[in-house]
C-alpha cells in the first residue's frame, strides 16, 4: 500500500482523528488508508496510545488516547534527558528517519549523508551514538527493525560438480595485470547476470561493476544469452562514443553460458579494432568478483530472489541504479560510486 511519501510523523489532528476512528470500532488497516498511512505506522501508533479504561460494566478493555500518544512522541523526540545529545533538534531527527527508514540508509551512511548534501543541524553523533539511540527508541518512527540485517549464508552441501558450457580458449585472470588485481587503477570492471525466476527463461539484469570506484551500471536484457550479453555491450558503446575503450579497458566475468562470446564482447561495434579485454575467473570462484557479487546482494533488497525481472521496468532499475552509486559508502570513505567515478573520469 502507498502511504505517504518520505517520514513525517503523526501530527496532533491525525492523533485526534485515529482516536475517533477506534472509538467508531475502525481498525488499524482501515486507519491506515482513511489516513494515507503505512499500515506499521498506525500499528506502532496504536500501541504507543494504548491505555485501559473500564466499561459502563466495570470490564477492562484496551483504549487509544490521542493525548498519551502525543505526549509519549514528545518525550522521546525531546531526547528523554538531558544526556542525550539530539535535545529538541526534530529536524536532525527527521533528516536520519527519512534516510534509514524511506530511503533504506545503514546509520553511519545516514550520518555521511549529512555532509554529502550540505546539511546543517545543532546535532553531531557518531555512529556507535546513533546506534545507542535507536536501540533506546528515541525516533519517532525509526526502529531496530528498519536497520538492514546481513543474512547468514549456509555453506552448500550438493557435492555434485555442475556442468558449464565450454568456452573458447581466452584469457584467465591469472593473466590480468597486478594493478588491476590491486585496484590501482581506473577503468576495470566485473560483469555478472543477476537473474529473476529460479527456473524458465525472461529478462535478467547486466551488472557490471567498476572496480575502484564500485560504479554500477545495470542493464535489463531480453534474455541470459550471449547475444544479449553483446547487445548491451555494442549499446553502452555506442551511447559512451570513443570514450567506452578508455572507460572499459578490462571487464572479468564468471564461466557462465552467458559469457562464452568472447571475440563478441570484445570487438568493437564501431571500429574494426577491439574494445575491451575480458578475463575469467577460475570456476566455482566467486570472490574473485567480490565487488560485482557484493553489488548483486544490493540489487536483491530491491528485487528478491524469485521475482521475474519482467515486473520491473527501466525506471525502476534506473532508481536502483542511481540508488547504488548514491550511497554513502564506508570503503569509498563515505564518499559515493558516483562521486569517485565523475573525478576519475574527468582525470582521465
Amino acid at each position: 500500500m502507498a502511504g505517504k511519501k518520505g517520514v513525517t510523523h503523526i501530527s496532533p489532528k491525525e492523533r485526534t482523528k485515529i482516536e475517533g476512528y477506534v472509538q467508531i470500532g475502525m481498525k488499524a488497516p482501515a486507519i491506515a488508508a482513511a489516513l494515507g498511512r503505512e499500515r506499521s505506522a498506525i500499528y506502532k501508533e496504536l500501541r504507543r496510545g494504548r491505555y485501559t479504561r473500564l466499561t459502563t460494566e466495570w470490564q477492562e478493555v484496551s483504549a487509544y488516547s490521542a493525548e498519551i500518544a502525543q505526549r509519549d512522541h514528545e518525550e522521546k523526540a525531546s531526547g528523554k534527558g538531558p544526556s542525550l545529545k539530539i535535545g529538541r533538534d526534530f529536524a536532525f531527527a527527521d533528516f536520519i528517519e527519512q534516510k534509514i527508514v524511506t530511503e533504506r540508509y545503514s546509520p553511519a551512511a545516514a550520518l555521511a549523508a549529512i555532509k554529502l548534501e550540505g546539511q546543517q543541524f545543532t546535532t553531531e553523533v557518531c555512529v556507535k551514538t546513533l546506534y545507542n539511540y535507536i536501540d533506546a527508541g528515541v525516533f519517532s518512527e525509526l526502529e531496530n527493525g528498519h536497520l538492514l540485517r546481513k543474512s547468514k549464508t549456509k555453506p552448500k552441501t550438493d557435492s555434485k560438480p555442475k556442468l558449464r558450457a565450454k568456452r573458447p580458449l581466452c584469457a584467465s585472470i591469472e593473466e590480468r595485470p597486478k594493478e588491476v588485481k590491486n585496484r590501482e587503477t581506473f577503468g576495470h570492471w566485473e560483469m555478472d547476470t543477476v537473474i529473476g525466476k529460479a527456473k524458465g527463461g525472461g529478462p535478467v539484469l547486466l551488472v557490471l561493476t567498476e572496480r575502484l570506484t564500485r560504479k554500477e551500471i545495470i542493464r535489463k536484457i531480453g534474455s541470459k544469452t550471449t547475444a544479449e550479453v553483446v547487445r548491451a555491450l555494442n549499446r553502452l558503446e555506442r551511447d559512451m562514443g570513443a570514450r567506452f575503450k578508455r572507460i572499459f579497458q578490462t571487464i572479468t566475468i564468471d564461466n557462465g553460458s552467458e559469457f562464452m562470446d568472447t571475440a563478441g564482447m570484445e570487438k568493437s561495434c564501431r571500429t574494426k579494432g577491439t574494445r575491451t579485454k575480458v578475463y575469467y575467473c577460475h570456476p566455482y570462484s566467486s570472490w574473485e568478483r567480490g565487488s560485482n557479487e557484493n553489488a548483486n546482494g544490493i540489487i536483491r533488497r530491491f528485487i528478491p530472489k524469485g521475482t521475474p525481472i519482467e515486473e520491473y521496468s527501466e525506471k525502476d532499475i534506473a532508481r536502483v541504479e542511481q540508488w547504488i552509486n548514491n550511497y554513502p559508502r564506508k570503503i569509498l570513505g563515505y564518499s559515493t560510486a558516483q562521486i569517485l567515478f565523475d573525478s576519475y573520469l574527468g582525470a582521465a
